[in-house]
């Protein structure tokens, strides 16, 4: 048990009404007699010098990768990586490395294609390269990092470029955790980035930006499967460039970009030939400039759009393009994905409680309301996160999805401190506000911390009547499964397994059709 969890125990053992005294003589039992002996004091000294151990490799480790990735790319080449690591101890270590290299490809067989470590296999590789040498595994990780720091050496000028662009791609991943869910933040903070380091650090330039999802052809499918729909971009090309739609028959290289999962740069787009201009008002006569496009990766290495940038507005002669800007907007497509998916996954945790919330109703008409939050990031350092109200129902099962989210902070809301209780202990919290008797009922991640909230209000009643309270916890048990298992996709520690039919095609609908599926499983495991 933590602190929290710790105190939410004791409050629920002795409940509301104890008496100061009474109080007392328990904290006095409980020092008396809860004892430790030498052996579990041992155990817990090693099990946090152990975590303890860990976090700071972590921490030494993505200090390391952030030196190497000098342009704030995101990834690091493998074959660099690997060819600095071949006259690790003037070259006696080959072998191992060999060893290594193909058990981190089997990991993550991308690599074989793309060629690029992300910070996670940059780590699990150095372990795995440790793991084949004779002797103790973490000296020879330190070994490693302490090899492959003094290989790297950068100026005072690179570093502190670096570290502005760092800033940057940590805004991209703040709007993605405090929008509520919204793509909005996301766009803008993407394009704030892109037109902050043209100025910054790209001599100036004037640049367009946009972004394309790729979506299923269902208005032309004699035009190709697949289409690229422009969802955002840099606000003076609104009017040529946002909601269209490109065809693989229309010309333009994006596909291309799509299909080779790779960069494309065209650095003078007037003698290319094969470039889509959006903007017909521009004369063809100033229609000069680089175009650069680069597809967006998921975690698997799967291209689902493009991110795409040019200078036709700058007037300058010299806009091409260099390799460090480059470098950048890939780590800016990067932080972009991980941002978008972090999203993406959020929706269908909220579909899946909408869903989990439909099938309640009908059967535990004693609730009165229920109303579900998100644990975001707390913007104020004083405070680590705040609540945002999403969904909201009343008696009936009327529901109202809020598109510009509430936001609760801990010390504008005493009266529902209930609510943070249970985040801090992930447990669940029975108390009365307001006359009312509340339910807080954690929705976890996969590391057991709190992501959501079921904030259940049944009134006037001190419980719910027992069928009811059955079905209350049928359904808060199956939406945590679903839960659960829309993260392990997300976070690729799965392949999504369908059992039904419907969620071969589901996508964004897959939460929802998962909670059914995991009832559905229930049921037959009770027949």
């Amino acid at each position: 048990l933590n602190l929290p969890q710790f105190v939410q125990l004791m409050e629920t053992f002795v409940g509301e009404d104890i008496s100061l005294p009474t109080l007392k003589r328990l904290n006095a039992f409980i020092k008396e007699e809860y004892k430790q002996t030498e052996e579990e004091n041992m155990e817990q000294l090693e099990k946090v010098h152990h975590v303890s151990h860990l976090a700071q490799r972590k921490l030494l480790l993505e200090a390391l990768f952030e030196k190497w990735d000098s342009n704030a790319s995101g990834f690091l080449d493998l074959e660099e990586v690997d060819a600095v690591l071949s006259t690790f101890k003037e070259g006696m270590e080959k072998e191992a490395l060999r060893k290594a290299k193909k058990h981190l490809c089997s990991r993550y067989p991308e690599l074989s294609r793309a060629g690029k470590l992300s910070p996670k296999a940059f780590q699990l590789f150095l372990e795995l390269i440790a793991s084949e040498f004779v002797g103790d595994k973490d000296e020879a990780v330190d070994n490693l990092v302490e090899f492959l720091t003094e290989s790297m050496e950068r100026s005072h000028m690179e570093s502190l470029q670096s570290l502005t662009r760092r800033k940057w791609l940590h805004d991209i991943q703040q709007a993605a955790e405090t929008s509520g869910a919204s793509m909005d933040p996301v766009y803008k903070a993407v394009f704030k980035a892109l037109l902050q380091d043209a100025e910054a650090h790209g001599d100036n330039k004037k640049i367009s930006a946009y972004i394309a999802l790729l979506e299923e052809n269902r208005l032309s499918p004699e035009r190709g499967q697949a289409l690229l729909h422009y969802v955002a971009c840099t606000t003076d090309d609104a009017p040529y460039v946002l909601n269209q739609i490109l065809y693989r028959d229309m010309k333009g290289v994006s596909f291309e970009a799509v299909e080779g999962g790779k960069p494309i740069h065209v650095p003078t787009v007037q003698l290319h030939g094969n470039i889509h201009f959006w903007n017909y008002d521009r004369p063809v006569e100033e229609r000069k400039g680089s175009f650069l496009v680069l597809p967006l990766h998921d975690a698997r290495w799967r291209v689902f759009g493009i991110l795409g940038l040019d200078t036709l507005r700058d007037q300058c002669e010299k806009t091409i393009f260099l390799t460090h800007e480059i470098s950048f907007y890939q780590g800016v497509a990067h932080a972009f994905s991980k941002a978008y998916h972090h999203i993406f996954t959020l929706e269908k945790v909220l579909r899946m409680a909408v869903t989990a919330l439909d099938w309640l109703y009908s059967r535990a008409p004693s609730i009165c309301t229920v109303t579900v939050y998100l644990v975001e990031p707390g913007k104020d350092k004083t405070w680590d996160y705040a609540l945002c109200k999403m969904i909201t129902t009343d008696n009936t099962g009327q529901k109202d999805i809020h598109s510009s989210p509430v936001l609760l902070l801990r010390k504008e809301n005493l009266l529902r401190d209930y609510l943070f209780k249970c985040i801090d202990s992930s447990e669940v919290i029975h108390t009365r506000v307001c006359g009312e008797h509340h339910i807080a009922v954690p929705l976890r991640d996969l590391s057991g911390q709190t992501l959501g909230i079921f904030d259940i209000s049944v009134g006037q009643h001190q419980k719910l009547p027992p069928h009811e309270h059955k079905d209350l916890q049928k359904m808060l048990k199956m939406a945590q499964a679903a839960c659960s298992e829309i993260l392990k996709i997300s976070a690729e520690e799965t392949e999504p397994s369908y059992v039904l039919e419907a969620e071969h095609v589901a996508k964004l609908r897959h939460g929802e059709i998962l909670f059914h599926r995991f009832m559905l499983q229930d049921l037959r495991e009770c027949v």
